[in-house]
């Protein structure tokens, strides 16, 4: 069973800024997708594509959602198994349960992630 778990929750003022936190066993060598989801309010519901914010892969390949393009950022760390989403320049509209998830298979690449693992989720909340 893999686990995810995700960090780095809370408030924060619009323009403000968050670093949320993903523990993924991701490896170099690997083949992997790891994306960042987003769901509206705080109860977590199945995940659906429509939910995506931001993708990486394994060969350092990201994707970003338009509506957060330019102000967020998504990186990896191998060594420490996580996955990061630098949240800048926040909006209202950015609240929500934020989950991260993951695609291991032989064939997973930005463009082509089907997301079977997640997390519980961690939420945001950005005032005005």
């Amino acid at each position: 069973q893999v686990q995810l778990a995700e960090t780095g929750g809370g408030s924060a003022q619009a323009e403000g800024s968050l670093r949320l936190s993903c523990a993924v066993p991701i490896s170099s060598g690997d083949n992997y997708c790891v994306g960042w989801f987003r769901q509206d309010g705080d109860n977590r519901r199945a995940v659906v594509a429509t939910d995506v914010v931001a993708e990486i892969d394994s060969d350092g390949h990201t994707r970003y959602e338009k509506p957060v393009k330019g102000r967020f950022t998504i990186s990896q760390d191998n060594a420490k198994n996580t996955v990061y989403l630098q949240m800048d320049f926040l909006k209202v509209e950015d609240s929500g349960l934020y989950l991260c998830g993951a695609d291991f298979r032989q064939r997973a690449g930005v463009g082509a992630c089907q997301y079977k693992h997640f997390g519980k989720g961690t939420q945001v909340t950005v005032s005005s």
